[in-house]
């Protein structure tokens, strides 16, 4: 099964020469649980021809908001109600679960509450998740056909399931401690307050990814229209 992977953003270059690009980290995450994958630079302008180029979508992280104008927003979300309309399944994660909002008719904005990063706690419909987060915008309403299926205090709407089409979630399974570190040490600074940084430094070891990466590949392969 063939997974597209959405590149939405590009960590710094300093960043990058030691955890790799967003689409690696989702390979990492993804391995061995039977897909291949393409990738798109849709922040550079690179988009697929129709929702049918994958047989999944999974659209990553980014720097930037949603709510911003930015040339490659437009044709993302047409992309996504393409691919819901088309029966193709879609995954997004921080900026991707936002998009997949925004797109399908809810609402982000720049939390007013401040940063979550590092180690978080969230109630899922399954049970407690802990997962490592880096976000400050969030899903403040959901689109009418999402159910909410995971929160905590600081996120109402931690993780939406819209029932056959798409999964979304908002914070990172994909960020390991490597990546997480680097985060506090090439993008955190002057950015996220100096005690949110020294919290989640002192929480690395504790997230886990597993199940969540789990749920990831038994939704697409569930729901995929070409079986693998």
């Amino acid at each position: 099964m063939k997974i597209g992977i959405l590149e939405c953003g590009r960590p710094p270059a300093e960043m990058s020469a030691h955890t790799g690009h967003y689409p690696d980290m989702f390979m990492r995450l993804l391995d061995g649980r039977g897909f291949t994958f393409d990738t798109w630079y849709v922040e550079g302008m690179e988009l697929p021809v129709r929702p049918q180029d994958a047989d999944g979508w999974l659209i990553t992280g980014s720097r930037h908001g949603v709510y911003e104008d930015h040339a490659f927003l437009p044709p993302l979300e047409h992309l996504i109600r393409d691919a819901f309309a088309a029966d193709v399944p879609v995954v997004g994660i921080c900026f991707g679960h936002q998009v997949m909002a925004q797109a399908l008719g809810g609402k982000v904005e720049k939390f007013d509450g401040g940063w979550a990063v590092g180690a978080q706690d969230y109630m899922f419909d399954t049970g407690p998740v802990r997962l490592n987060a880096w976000h400050q915008d969030q899903v403040v309403t959901p689109p009418a056909t999402a159910q909410t299926i995971a929160s905590n205090d600081f996120c109402a709407h931690a993780a939406l399931l819209y029932p056959g089409k798409g999964f979304s979630v908002q914070a990172h399974p994909e960020y390991d401690d490597s990546v997480l570190q680097n985060l506090i040490r090439h993008r955190g600074p002057g950015v996220v307050p100096g005690a949110l940084l020294q919290a989640a430094q002192a929480g690395l070891g504790h997230a886990e990814s597993q199940g969540i990466a789990e749920r990831i590949a038994r939704f697409f392969k569930q729901h995929a229209r070409v079986q693998t």
